[in-house]
């Protein structure tokens, strides 16, 4: 008698933390979805009378901007600075 109530108090206080973590699991991904594909979250897409400019640097331009292009990197970089090798001062005979 005094085993089972032990098994079933374990049994009873060992689901309590599984269920709680299963609703918050639950309602964390019903929140997410919400709050992601809400229908307050659409895209907002402009008329094409109502976009004036094409590109990023028309709108700039319209703005009063001045648009630069950036300077061009070099097509090879340069050698890193390093020690440059030893010869010996006298090199091995060849032998013929």
């Amino acid at each position: 008698m005094v085993r089972d109530l032990a098994e079933d108090q374990l049994s009873r206080h060992s689901s309590g933390p599984l269920k709680v973590a299963i609703v918050v699991a639950v309602l964390g991904v019903v929140g997410m979805l919400v709050v992601d594909h809400g229908p307050w979250n659409k895209p907002k897409v402009q008329h094409p009378v109502i976009a004036n400019y094409s590109t990023t640097g028309e709108a700039a331009r319209a703005a009063g901007a001045d648009v630069i292009p950036t300077e061009p990197k070099l097509q090879v970089e340069p050698s890193p600075p390093v020690p440059k090798p030893v010869h010996p001062v006298n090199p091995a005979p060849h032998s013929h």
